[in-house]
């Protein structure tokens, strides 16, 4: 596979290719044509200009047209953490992204891809035997190929609009992108830049200095607009326009603009919603129609289109006003030379301009050889390749090069603004990047081998196959393991399978689930991308399922794009059907390890732990589940038996200790407890995932048994946050220390900084899911932080339904005890007990709010309402530390 040219067109190819002949193992040799020192750049993203900022905000500018936060992320990566999708980026810094995923994309693809790099430039094209093809070299070599891509990018413009003593002067720059070009201009040299677009815009932010007159000149006048500041959401068009003549249709998008104008008081969404009818718009047209619009719209057309970024057209407007850059509309009709070595340039209107250079930016030629282009020029003169619509780059069918007879016989490809003749609508990132995907599919599909349905496939230790090779399904089981038995180092066993094959599905949806649920260090956006793309191309129905399961619970809670509960819904539905997929089951159970699906009264996960067990014969990791259901339901005497049972048979098993933790805890067997766990986490518990989680366990045997001295102890052993930290710091060590003060175990400040600290601020301010928000609330509040506690209500308020009817309520309650406002406290608390169940967790992390609201009865001097809550509590078990509380009421 040969690609020619390696700028952002050629880099998004080639990352498609290697990646997705990776997810296929479909062995790949790829040769990369291009002279340019650094794969990703070419002209556009070379300028180290920081001024030189991208025409499209970050979040238009991912590589992958599934993964659109992808370069948000790599910058948030690269030292620019504050960047949001509406911000634009240097150009360098997004020459420098493309690289890097590049770089990525070939080591990830190491083993199926090699890659090779030839810094010359292809200078012809023809046939070769066996239908594949040669391309000529600069250097004199070839590279013969069984599929070639052009990854030209836009054709070099002719400057024809320049008269011959000017095009004959040394003080004109035809090409103002090769390096050195402008190396000669002066200080003090006064420049005059032919055409107003966008490649003036940039022009002019490089020569723009004081004691300089830059000047403009077009037919138009008109410069780029500029992006708005605060973006509205595009406004669709109205429908049907695809069947109207070109004049009805000018007529109603006049009226789309106007009444867009009228009622947002801006014509930008207008446009915004306009850009995916656009290549349909274009491909209705004749040619007749199409050349009414290059002579009467199209300038207008770009400079609405084509925008620059807010802080350009900021800089742009200080020049202007300050004189320092100066716009003319107009044609330059002669060009004189001077003794000084400068130039007299007259317009056709009869004005003159005196300059000491003349700089042409009327930016790319329309046809693919306009540039004089060898490659382009002989494709086109063999009739390997034929003119798009009025001679406007090539034709093609889907990107593939239609010969000279129409037809599309040869593995030859191209992208971007070759195909500009018959899409229009094919410059910019979001669109290369779709063309790369599709020239990628068209390429590999053909070379994939025997599905793995059809081949006999590894299992995991349900039984359940695997779509993937022998290597990656043993560690995939080993993640498995881990998972199940809640023991570290999951990620890690997840993240080599997907490393042995890029391609497996399962892999990749169990690493962005880790990340999502329990903050394993993982790129989730990513990782459920490369799931969705691997179970498309080779997964079974239950991967296909579990991809969908992972994909359903993710976005409910991060993007909002499904409905409320649609992750629980697809989940169960995923057990109804294979009720064998233990990690499917555990994601089910609200334990240690999983959110759980959310019900009010607990049955859900009841129900699936009952229906699934013929599945599982009285496995130990089933049995487990079923302990931990069981205690939650308050049959602690059974619950207890199956958890000992599990431990008989898999000592280490998390779930199953977990499990007997709360069934000491809430039979009021707290010594017991205490001790027992706390030498299985010296012991079998030492590789366990959630330590801290058994440590906050045993803390709380601790904090019932009302010994404060040794929950100090405990948390500054093994709950602080030299041992802790992310969602387990928030979740564990965070939470106790706010009970240990409502408690009044823990008198005057408690250490939850530290906690914060140790915690990403958007997983405490913006959390995914109710879960964590209520802890990122509890933390808050311990730390006394009225404005970080109100900006999470405000993230609840616009996030899923379970954050929005119970953390809006819980952060009113805690702010209201913050600012002693008792009685709101009291109301705001009792108000959320029977809705609690529904963010998930354990009852007894739950019991926190309990924990509140009994403090808060004390401070508003309910005594009567304390006392009632205290002796249900103590009637459901004994606390040492409940018996002191009643008693202190009786003083």
């Amino acid at each position: 596979m040969a690609v020619v040219g390696a700028g952002a067109a050629g880099a998004l190819v080639a990352v498609q290719l290697c990646e997705g002949a990776a997810r296929r193992r479909v062995p790949l040799d790829l040769v990369l044509v291009d002279p340019a020192p650094e794969a990703g750049r070419g002209t556009a993203y070379a300028t180290e200009v920081p001024e030189h900022r991208l025409n499209v905000p970050v979040g238009g500018m991912s590589c992958y047209p599934d993964d659109p936060g992808h370069f948000r992320r790599w910058l948030c990566r690269h030292g620019e953490s504050t960047v949001t999708a509406a911000d634009f980026a240097s150009r360098y810094r997004y020459g420098s992204y493309l690289a890097d995923t590049l770089g990525r994309a070939i080591i990830t693809a190491h083993g199926t891809v090699s890659v090779r790099r030839l810094r010359t430039r292809a200078v012809g094209c023809a046939d070769a035997a066996g239908g594949r093809l040669e391309l000529e070299l600069a250097d004199g070599g070839t590279v013969t190929a069984d599929s070639v891509v052009l990854a030209t990018g836009p054709a070099a413009g002719r400057s024809g609009w320049a008269p011959a003593e000017l095009v004959a002067s040394d003080r004109f720059v035809p090409r103002p992108w090769t390096p050195g070009a402008l190396d000669a201009v002066g200080e003090s040299d006064d420049v005059l830049l032919v055409g107003t677009g966008l490649t003036a815009v940039d022009l002019a932010l490089v020569l723009d200095r004081p004691g300089r007159t830059v000047h403009a000149v077009s037919r138009s006048g008109l410069l780029p607009q500029p992006h708005a500041v605060a973006p509205l959401p595009p406004v669709p068009p109205p429908p049907g326009l695809a069947e109207l003549p070109f004049h009805r249709l000018r007529r109603e998008l006049t009226r789309h603009f106007a009444a867009t104008r009228r009622a947002h008081g801006d014509w930008r969404p207008a446009l915004d919603g306009l850009r995916p009818e656009i290549v349909r718009l274009w491909q209705g047209l004749t040619d007749d129609e199409r050349a009414e619009f290059l002579g009467r719209d199209a300038t207008l057309w770009n400079v609405h289109r084509h925008r620059m970024a807010p802080s350009t057209a900021e800089t742009i407007a200080r020049a202007r006003a300050a004189r320092r850059l100066r716009v003319h509309a107009g044609r330059v009709a002669s060009a004189a030379p001077q003794e000084d070595g400068g130039l007299i340039v007259s317009l056709a209107d009869g004005r003159e301009v005196r300059v000491a250079w003349v700089v042409d930016c009327t930016g790319p030629g329309l046809r693919a050889d306009a540039g004089g282009d060898p490659l382009w020029s002989g494709l086109l003169s063999d009739g390997l390749a034929a003119p798009g619509p009025l001679g406007i780059g090539v034709s093609t069918d889907g990107g593939r090069l239609l010969d000279a007879r129409g037809n599309p016989e040869r593995p030859l490809f191209t992208l971007g603004a070759p195909r500009r003749g018959e899409l229009w609508e094919t410059t910019a990132i979001p669109e290369i990047r779709n063309q790369a995907k599709e020239i990628a599919e068209a390429v590999l599909a053909p070379l994939a081998g025997t599905p793995r349905s059809a081949r006999r496939r590894p299992t995991d230790q349900f039984g359940l196959p695997l779509s993937t090779h022998a290597a990656a399904a043993a560690s995939f089981r080993c993640g498995l393991a881990r998972v199940i038995t809640v023991r570290a180092k999951a990620a890690e066993s997840f993240a080599r399978a997907t490393e042995l094959d890029p391609g497996f599905a399962l892999g990749h949806a169990a690493l962005a689930l880790l990340g999502h649920e329990c903050g394993a260090d993982v790129d989730v956006a990513r990782e459920l991308a490369d799931a969705q793309r691997s179970v498309r191309e080779r997964g079974d129905e239950r991967e296909r399922s579990f991809v969908d399961v992972v994909t359903r619970r993710i976005r409910e809670h991060e993007d909002h794009t499904n409905a409320a509960g649609d992750g629980d819904t697809a989940l169960v539905d995923h057990l109804g059907r294979f009720p064998a997929d233990a990690f499917a089951l555990g994601i089910a159970v609200p334990t240690i390890a999983f959110s759980g699906v959310a019900d009010l009264d607990g049955t859900l996960a009841l129900g699936l732990v009952e229906r699934t067990a013929p599945a599982y014969e009285g496995h130990w990791f089933h049995t487990s589940l079923l302990s931990f259901v069981r205690q939650e339901q308050g049959r602690i005497e059974e619950a207890g038996e199956l958890a000992r049972a599990a431990l008989a048979a898999q000592p280490a098993s998390g779930h199953a200790v977990h499990a007997l933790a709360h069934v000491h805890y809430e039979s009021g067997d707290h010594r017991t407890g205490r001790d027992w766990l706390d030498g299985w986490i010296g012991g079998h518990g030492r590789g366990a995932v959630h330590r801290a989680h058994f440590s906050w366990h045993v803390a709380l045997h601790e904090l019932a048994l009302d010994d404060s001295a040794a929950v100090r102890r405990r948390w500054f052993a093994q709950l602080a946050p030299a041992q802790v930290n992310g969602v387990r710091a928030l979740v564990d060590s965070g939470s106790l220390l706010w009970r240990a003060r409502m408690s009044r175990n823990w008198t005057g400040r408690v250490p939850v900084d530290g906690v914060l600290d140790a915690v990403a601020r958007d997983l405490v301010e913006r959390p995914s899911t109710a879960f964590t928000a209520l802890h990122g609330a509890v933390a808050l509040a311990a730390a006394g932080d009225l404005p970080a506690l109100r900006r999470l209500r405000t993230h609840a308020a616009g996030a899923d339904p379970v954050q929005r009817e119970v953390v809006v309520p819980l952060c009113n309650a805690l702010e209201a005890v913050l600012e002693e406002e008792w009685a709101t406290a009291v109301r705001e608390l009792r108000g959320l007990l029977p809705s609690l169940r529904r963010v998930g967790g354990s009852a007894a992390q739950r019991e926190i709010v309990e924990e509140t609201l009994l403090y808060a009865l004390v401070e508003a001097g309910h005594s009567d309402t304390a006392r009632h809550l205290l002796e249900q509590r103590l009637d459901r078990r004994a606390s040492p530390l409940d018996r002191r509380r009643l008693a202190g009421l009786s003083l």
